[in-house]
């Protein structure tokens, strides 16, 4: 189980790397073409803009997994042991419920958007707007992973001593 959670994690952290370079080197390109020879790609701002989107909720779920997020303890720590059980399993249970929801709502706004392209790329628009509910469902799936040892810990750990 460890070694898919891994995999799984390492698959994330990779699409990340991917996307964030595929961004860097298409704006960098559309600003050298733009400096060399006075013309610019007419979808770079496209391509870039989306690329963030897309970024912003794929990577949310690995923030999750390392504490990333604002967090604010000063009612959690005043409790005590018992209590800060319960109120992490409170905390849980909203997120669960959160993240679910917006993966529906997510799910119903892309749904909408599907007749509608870009002005540029002509892409449909429902791809663009998939990046909520697919970020959504990783942050599910990230925070099921991590649940265990938050609700008895009360911390999140980074990968290594999550996973390993």
């Amino acid at each position: 189980m460890r070694q898919i959670e891994r995999g799984f994690v390492t698959a994330n952290g990779a699409i990340l790397v991917i996307g964030l370079m595929v961004m860097c080197v298409t704006v960098g390109w559309n600003v050298a073409g733009r400096y060399v020879t006075g013309n610019s790609l007419s979808w770079a701002d496209e391509v870039s803009r989306y690329s963030m989107i897309w970024l912003t909720f794929l990577g949310s779920g690995l923030a999750l997994r390392e504490g990333a997020h604002a967090a604010i303890t000063n009612a959690q720590d005043a409790l005590p042991t018992s209590g800060q059980r319960a109120m992490r399993a409170l905390i849980l249970i909203i997120m669960f419920a959160f993240f679910g929801f917006m993966v529906w709502v997510g799910l119903d706004y892309m749904n909408r958007t599907a007749f509608q392209k870009s002005a540029a790329l002509r892409v449909p628009m429902k791809w663009v707007y998939a990046a909520m509910p697919v970020g959504f469902a990783l942050m599910i799936v990230h925070l099921a992973l991590i649940a265990p040892k938050y609700w008895r810990a009360g911390q999140q750990q980074s990968d290594e001593a999550a996973i390993g």
